[in-house]
């Protein structure tokens, strides 16, 4: 069996008469990337914090490290909160040291790691600069520093690619990898599909409070259907091209595009090939992770959509 560094069961928070957390369970591999995906208010936050013990579920339970109460192994924790917040008067190096002593890093250790952290990162020219004096996106890596300088078993980061450039944003990716390749659990929440797809080994979906997909990204893209684009070459007869090709398939100009089922694929090539009509230009497209995310919240929306305008005949109807 896979070692589980995260173990969330049935998590569920009530704020008031609103439950922003449904009964969501994680299960998250040691060693992996792990995101949490879900548009914005989803329940993300709340899951994490309830993962993390900051704050208590009103149902559900969390252990990590194999049944260790979150409370107890905190120094094996390193955590970058959605809201960001820094000393602004602190140099960067004694912020970051000052954060892993906070975990129990010596002093010393934690400014001698600071300074090879922002090298390896191209920061060193802010090495010594006050927070108050860096961009917004600036002061954010020198958070993300603090919390893993302390070489932490189990990375959280809550929307840790909000507010940084593009530059930055890679910087991150590569961060993120090296702590994985170190041996760390890194376990982060986004909204933004392209930083999950590259970087995560599995994966959890959370819409309208509820876990609705949990796997890797190949089986989140194999919930879709692959596209096809096909160009016969020269002039062809509509009707004939209609009459090889899968139903659903309509022009685009010279080409045809139309869902494909992956069992069809080579049945479609064979009738290509053997039609006379040739190929100017042919792509077959796996749907990205974005497009299961889209399909994913839509189908749990028009869900939630059709139960509330049910709700409201039969109310009136009363």
């Amino acid at each position: 069996m896979t070692a589980l560094t995260v173990e969330a069961q049935d998590l569920t928070k009530y704020f008031g008469n609103f439950k922003a957390v449904d009964h969501v369970s994680l299960e998250v591999p040691t060693g992996s990337i792990y995101g949490v995906l879900g548009p914005n208010g989803a329940g993300k936050t709340t899951s994490l914090r309830m993962t993390l013990g900051i704050i208590d579920p009103d149902e559900g339970s969390s252990r990590l490290f194999g049944g260790q109460r979150p409370q107890s192994v905190r120094h094996r924790i390193g955590y970058l909160p959605e809201e960001r917040g820094l000393y602004p008067g602190m140099k960067a190096r004694e912020a970051i040291a000052f954060m892993g002593a906070l975990r129990g890093l010596d002093w010393s250790e934690g400014r001698r790691r600071a300074e090879i952290f922002m090298t390896e990162l191209g920061l060193e020219r802010v090495i010594d600069e006050k927070i108050r004096k860096m961009s917004k996106g600036m002061a954010q890596m020198i958070q993300l520093i603090g919390s893993i300088v302390h070489a932490p078993d189990l990375i959280v980061l809550d929307e840790p690619f909000s507010g940084l450039d593009p530059v930055n944003q890679e910087r991150l990716e590569m961060l993120v990898r090296r702590e994985r390749d170190r041996g760390a659990t890194v376990l982060f929440s986004t909204h933004v599909m392209a930083h999950a797809e590259r970087l995560c080994d599995r994966l959890a979906i959370i819409a309208r409070s509820q876990r609705r997909f949990e796997g890797t990204v190949d089986e989140a893209r194999a919930m879709l259907p692959m596209q096809v684009r096909y160009t016969p070459r020269g002039l062809a007869d509509p009707a004939a091209i209609a009459a090889m090709l899968p139903s659903g398939a309509e022009p685009r100009g010279d080409a045809w595009q139309f869902p494909i089922a992956d069992a069809e694929v080579e049945p479609l090539l064979a009738r290509i090939t053997a039609s006379g009509h040739g190929v100017a230009g042919l792509s077959i497209v796996r749907p990205g992770l974005h497009d299961a995310f889209v399909h994913i919240v839509r189908q749990v929306d028009a869900g939630f959509e059709a139960d509330a305008r049910a709700d409201a005949i039969e109310e009136a109807a009363l």
